[in-house]
């Protein structure tokens, strides 16, 4: 069974690093792969998750602001506001009975789905990543802190990770979509490490030890392997994939919870 963990955690890390290091979106596949499919506890699930957000962002953000997409001042006042939203999300999960956290979890991840699906019709593959003008809304600290706060309460709660609502957020505000990826990054991060020290006080589980390495090996071969690529890769066809997966993915496991 060990072995089995080990391995499937390894291969999913790889295959959700991948997708984050093309887009920052799909994260939000490894909780729901964690507790859904590989019936692990609820809270273990999210600290390997979070912990995964974490080495993914780092390497992530890196390529991205190595190719001269991120906006270091927007993800700073973002961050700012992410690290108490973090905690909060951390302890409204705590205050919940597991069964109530698994199904926010999957609404969170259904409704993901869909606004991707949504966000990737209306675009296409030639206007995606064109400069638009920034909303006021972004040059105000107030608000940018406010997005930041509200946005990693509700990612830490759900485990659904911050690039899957700031993405389409940001984007919508007027930043162009590959620095709304690079700037997400590096949110994800500032998101995970006061969550990853949140859930660690609630895992029980034997040898998490050595998931946690799985976690991190397959993490950043599928990290880097993605940020290689980024640039190749059509992200609106990419965001329609991982909908879909999404939608079947969470749909599924709603009916579960009711079996």
């Amino acid at each position: 069974m060990l072995i089995y963990l080990f391995v499937m955690i390894l291969i999913a890390n790889f295959f959700v690093g991948v997708l984050l290091g093309i887009s920052s979106i799909g994260g939000f596949l490894l909780p729901l792969i964690f507790v859904g499919f590989l019936d692990m506890p609820l809270r273990d699930s999210l600290a390997l998750s979070f912990f995964s957000f974490a080495v993914a962002g780092l390497i992530g953000a890196y390529y991205y602001w190595k190719s001269g997409n991120m906006d270091v001042k927007l993800a700073t006042f973002l961050s700012i506001g992410s690290i108490p939203g973090a905690l909060i999300g951390v302890k409204l999960n705590s205050l919940i009975p597991d069964h109530t956290a698994k199904l926010l979890l999957y609404l969170f991840v259904l409704l993901s789905g869909v606004l991707l699906l949504i966000k990737s019709k209306k675009g296409n593959g030639n206007d995606t990543d064109k400069a638009h003008k920034p909303s006021k809304l972004l040059e105000s600290k107030a608000s940018t802190f406010i997005i930041g706060l509200i946005s990693a309460a509700i990612c830490s709660l759900t485990g659904a990770g911050g690039p899957i609502l700031l993405v389409p957020l940001l984007t919508n505000l007027g930043v162009r979509i590959r620095v709304a990826v690079g700037v997400c990054l590096l949110n994800s991060v500032v998101i995970a490490i006061p969550s990853v020290f949140g859930y660690f006080q609630y895992s029980d589980m034997e040898n998490f030890t050595l998931l946690l390495v799985a976690s991190v090996v397959g993490q950043i071969i599928g990290t880097i392997t993605g940020s290689i690529f980024s640039n190749k890769v059509k992200i609106n066809h990419l965001s329609i994939s991982i909908a879909a997966l999404t939608m079947i993915s969470s749909i599924y496991m709603i009916i579960t919870l009711f079996i």
